[in-house]
């Protein structure tokens, strides 16, 4: 990261932040590019974040839609050498109502960051991405779905240029206390002394700001182009989640809503042949004949119907590790 130029799609959002957050800390990046469409969220966000002359941090008003603002914005400067794309519509009711906003946003904007990557030689591109994304049910998992497969598929168009644009992918859990997460509902919710479950055996899988980051940031540092990385995280019945932040309330079943699965999954059983276990994640290796193997050959085959769901995921994510990863002063004990 040192002397790099990264921009973050969608950088005023909880990912963005916090990203923004941990390079700054760790890093000394050449330029730091916000690239968003909220006005407003980069106002609020420049007060933490100033860009003034000492500061590497930049911001761009616009659009993943806009094919030439990416352009323009990849350009600037001098050129970005790492592009984290986490620009998306991402809730799930939201995307359920309104399904073409969320194929040009997430579909066609993913297509837009691909293309003015490769045109702008940007060295390497990570897209976050989600469990949704794995046997959709919904279409938000239906579009990072999509994402995910154009992304990993246009290595055979990165590879072709000068300067190699490796693109690849990471995939991970619920994150847990961000925007539109079901933690603050439940800690606003237990003043009232009545938690709305909408389903007594979901599960869901669990992952802080601050891992989220960690983990893209440390596959960026492996990543060769073509791959999918999933961490090994904790999982929760939303029952126990509910419990622990809001002991004692009663509850309310309320139902799913449209598009909602009861389990997630992280690594299905038809990826899980092309897989491989790391130490602390995943690889989900592509299967094209530009791949190849190295950085991953000390890495652990799966077993023959190997699959990780939320259900089935043998790290049961207990009380007192919720509320390290919260912070207690969030669940106000």
């Amino acid at each position: 990261m040192d002397g790099k130029s990264i921009l973050v799609t969608g950088g005023t959002g909880s990912f963005g932040k916090k990203f923004i957050e941990v390079v700054l800390k760790k890093y000394r990046p050449r330029r730091l590019v916000i690239f968003s469409r909220d006005e407003l969220k980069q106002h609020e966000m420049r007060q933490a974040f100033p860009d003034d002359a000492d500061s590497p941090v930049r911001y761009f008003i616009g659009d993943v839609r806009d094919r030439d603002r990416l352009l323009r914005a990849f350009k600037a400067g001098g050129g970005v050498d790492l592009v984290v794309h986490a620009a998306a519509l991402k809730q799930v009711p939201t995307c359920e109502y309104n399904p073409f906003e969320a194929i040009k946003t997430n579909i066609l904007g993913t297509k837009n960051v691909i293309d003015a990557a490769i045109d702008r030689k940007v060295q390497k591109v990570m897209l976050i991405s989600t469990d949704k994304a794995v046997n959709p049910v919904n279409l938000y998992g239906a579009t990072k779905l999509c994402a995910e497969k154009m992304l990993i598929q246009a290595n055979a168009y990165g590879a072709s240029n000068t300067q190699s644009t490796k693109l690849s992918v990471c995939r991970y859990g619920n994150v847990l206390g961000s925007r539109g997460s079901v933690v603050p509902l439940f800690i606003k919710q237990r003043t009232s002394g009545t938690i709305k479950i909408t389903d007594p055996n979901m599960t869901r899988f669990w992952i802080t700001l601050e891992q989220g980051v960690s983990f893209v940031l440390d596959c960026i540092s492996i990543m060769q182009g073509g791959e999918v990385f999933v961490p090994k995280l904790p999982s929760m019945k939303l029952t126990d989640l509910a419990e622990a932040l809001a002991p004692g309330c009663a509850r309310q079943e309320i139902g799913i809503r449209p598009g909602e699965k009861i389990h997630e999954v992280l690594v299905s059983e038809d990826e899980s042949r092309s897989a491989i276990e790391l130490e602390d994640k995943y690889v989900i290796l592509p299967g094209h004949p530009w791949w190849q193997i190295g950085n991953y050959s000390e890495g652990k085959r799966l077993a023959n119907g190997f699959s990780l769901t939320s259900s089935n995921n043998p790290w049961k994510l207990k009380r007192d590790e919720l509320f390290e990863m919260l912070g207690m002063d969030l669940v106000g004990a």
